[in-house]
């Protein structure tokens, strides 16, 4: 009997705390490499350092979706900035770099591997792929699970994908100190459509992200689960407002709407600049 045969004979109720008890179980079986191991363990001391480096400050959180093509990227030069999956392909247009730089998709990590290596700037990058990139100086790997919900204030620990690297990247922010995330790029669309978190082939130029060869033709991807992310994303909003932080969306045009929008713009007047380095 397959699986989707047996859950049409098993209470949902029933179902949902079978599938709850084995994640547990296979989060615990991940944690002990995952907190002992010499690698592991040299991410931790390196993401202790980093905790609250920031406090205070603004950062934003650099989304792939086509608005970035309708946002002006240059005024983020001297910005603190996370760049996330294949984000450095915009590095040659920009001139610069993003300050940070972070993946935790295994199929992303499994093609571009090679790219991440080259890049110049701190990468954080799922621990579950340490076979793929190696230990180095400016790589810290990050403990993230596709279960077991929460919002991680200390990014030493287990961290929830949330179904979205963003959602990571707002954990990494908070544990960092930022007082105010600002996103851009995500746009919390797609065109390409199906059951979400299955395998897809790309046949052709990628209308979902700011170039067309992001998930160009060949790469193997997975459609977007919108509304676990919404999930994470009411969770981050919470966390940071309960400790007075913010977190703004300046996408443009994007469809989320969890976050207090604000106009991309706006961001760099000298009121809003002072506001936010205050």
């Amino acid at each position: 009997m397959d699986r989707q045969t047996l859950k049409r004979y098993i209470p949902p109720a029933a179902w949902r705390a079978a599938s709850e008890a084995r994640y547990t179980f296979s989060r615990a079986a991940l944690w002990p490499a995952a907190t002992f191991h010499p690698w592991r363990r040299a991410s931790r001391e390196r993401l202790a350092a980093l905790k609250d480096i920031h406090r205070g400050q603004r950062c934003f959180i650099i989304g792939n979706g086509p608005s970035l093509k309708q946002t002006d990227l240059s005024r983020l030069q001297d910005e603190n900035t996370f760049g996330m999956n294949r984000f450095y392909m915009a590095f040659p247009e920009l001139g610069f770099t993003t300050t940070y730089f972070l993946s935790v998709n295994s199929l992303v990590i499994e093609q571009c591997a090679a790219d991440f290596r080259s890049l110049p700037i701190p990468k954080f990058l799922s621990w579950r792929s340490r076979h793929l990139v190696k230990p180095a100086a400016d790589h810290i790997f990050l403990h993230t699970t596709y279960s077991g919900p929460r919002f991680a204030t200390d990014a030493g620990g287990r961290l929830w994908e949330g179904a979205t690297v963003t959602y990571v990247a707002l954990q990494l922010a908070y544990h960092m100190g930022f007082r105010q995330a600002i996103l851009i790029g995500v746009d919390h669309s797609f065109t390409t459509q199906g059951t979400p978190n299955t395998t897809v082939v790309s046949q052709g130029d990628d209308p979902n992200h700011f170039h067309p060869g992001y998930f160009g033709k060949g790469f193997r991807w997975q459609l977007p689960d919108l509304e676990t992310s919404e999930r994470a994303y009411r969770m981050a909003k919470a966390t940071y407002e309960r400790d007075g932080r913010q977190v703004l969306d300046a996408t443009v045009g994007g469809q989320l709407d969890v976050f207090p929008k604000v106009d991309y713009d706006s961001l760099f007047e000298p009121s809003v600049v002072g506001e936010a380095s205050q």
